[in-house]
């Protein structure tokens, strides 16, 4: 339909699909979902993750921060398609705690990405920082503001008690023995050496990506960053084997398996949609109407906004619209408003891409755990709405 509404030619449309599928961006990616996958099913279905999740309970006493803490701790990790890595945990904490399908896919996506404003290792935000020559340091010091938003949000919407109940029970912490010496039964001892090891995989993966992709930026700039991430995803994946032996033919099933390959091929269907809005250069159409009076608020708002929707790739609204921002600013004289600016675009464009059923993260969250997009979608409108509403009041009160 795209193609069609934008006059790409018929004979363009078979290399545009061949080309997108062959992109190191798509293959990268692919291969990271599938590794993400073969190492969620290791350690589902070894018992790690339920054993790393009872080792961890003697620290996360309160059941709405059990829910919470997985998708949180690897939104540190910056890959797309990451809420598929923190899926398989959440869902084993809400089994527990009888958490609706619908309520798992919406906290699992939601806090997955409460970084994404201002974590500088995040792509997007370095790609950002480059075009606009802003030191990655600034701007991620005025995009941390955006993670309390995110945060205030998710526990109004999704976590409240009003929202979400569940048991308030706070879990007592086990003690070695009582005073007869008999251990203490039905509780949940405090062991960081058990949780050290149980999380070692979880560690090498997350530690692993963000130092590999510190490392490639800093000293291999021409290499891509999603290497490093792959790298330690199979670093991880070896440390689960080596620590859960006879293992190697579970890691072979997850390969096989159809619910691999229907993964990956939304992820190829993405990215195949995603350059013919290149191809037919439906960006460049809307980016004519950028002009007059109000060519700043279309460049920081509107653009943004609608190439992450139509995207829902965080480098696809930083790469397409901020050089666009940069140019009006400018011509307009307003330089010395750019910050204000940007963090209304980078407000704008996650928005955008929060509240599109085409966020990779969202469709493969929403697959694994067999929820129909449409109800859990409609749960994201009145918080993305209030998240641009929290961006624009920023952007007034920097400028």
């Amino acid at each position: 339909m795209l193609a069609l509404l934008f006059g790409l030619p018929v004979a363009q449309w078979p290399a545009t699909a061949g080309l997108a599928l062959v992109h190191p961006q798509t293959v990268f990616l692919a291969l990271i979902v599938a590794l993400i996958l073969v190492f969620s099913d290791l350690l589902g279905k070894t018992g790690q993750a339920t054993r790393l999740m009872d080792s961890l309970t003697g620290y996360l006493t309160r059941p709405r921060l059990r829910l919470v803490f997985f998708p949180v701790l690897i939104g540190l990790l910056p890959m797309p398609g990451g809420a598929v890595f923190s899926a398989p945990m959440l869902g084993s904490v809400s089994e527990k705690l009888d958490v609706p399908p619908t309520d798992r896919a919406l906290l699992n996506y939601w806090f997955r990405h409460v970084w994404e404003t201002w974590w500088p290792l995040y792509p997007g935000i370095i790609l950002a920082a480059s075009i606009c020559n802003i030191s990655i340091g600034r701007i991620a010091l005025y995009g941390l503001p955006g993670m309390a938003v995110m945060l205030a949000l998710g526990w109004f919407f999704m976590l409240r008690p009003a929202v979400l109940p569940l048991a308030e029970t706070v879990l007592p912490v086990a003690v070695a023995a009582d005073e007869g010496g008999v251990s203490t039964p039905a509780a949940h001892a405090r062991n960081w050496r058990e949780v050290l090891r149980l999380g070692l995989p979880l560690l090498v993966a997350i530690a692993g990506a963000v130092l590999m992709e510190v490392g490639i930026a800093l000293w291999a700039p021409q290499v891509p960053f999603e290497l490093g991430v792959t790298g330690a995803l199979l670093a991880a994946i070896g440390v689960a084997m080596v620590q859960n032996p006879g293992s190697a033919p579970l890691a072979w099933q997850s390969l096989v398996r159809g619910h691999l390959w229907e993964m990956l091929g939304v992820v190829f269907a993405i990215f195949i949609f995603k350059d013919v809005l290149a191809a037919a250069g439906v960006v460049e159409e809307i980016s004519r109407l950028a002009g007059g009076a109000t060519a700043l608020m279309v460049a920081a708002v509107l653009l943004p906004f609608l190439v992450g929707m139509v995207s829902g790739i965080t480098l696809a609204y930083v790469g397409a619209t901020f050089p666009l921002l940069t140019g009006v600013l400018a011509q307009t004289g307003m330089q010395e408003h750019q910050m204000a600016y940007v963090m209304l675009a980078i407000f704008s464009g996650f928005t955008g891409i929060m509240c599109t059923p085409l966020h990779i993260c969202f469709v493969l969250t929403c697959r694994y755990f067999h929820v129909d997009i449409v109800p859990v979608w409609r749960r994201l409108v009145v918080p993305c709405l209030l998240l641009l509403g929290c961006g624009v009041g920023y952007f007034f009160l920097l400028s």
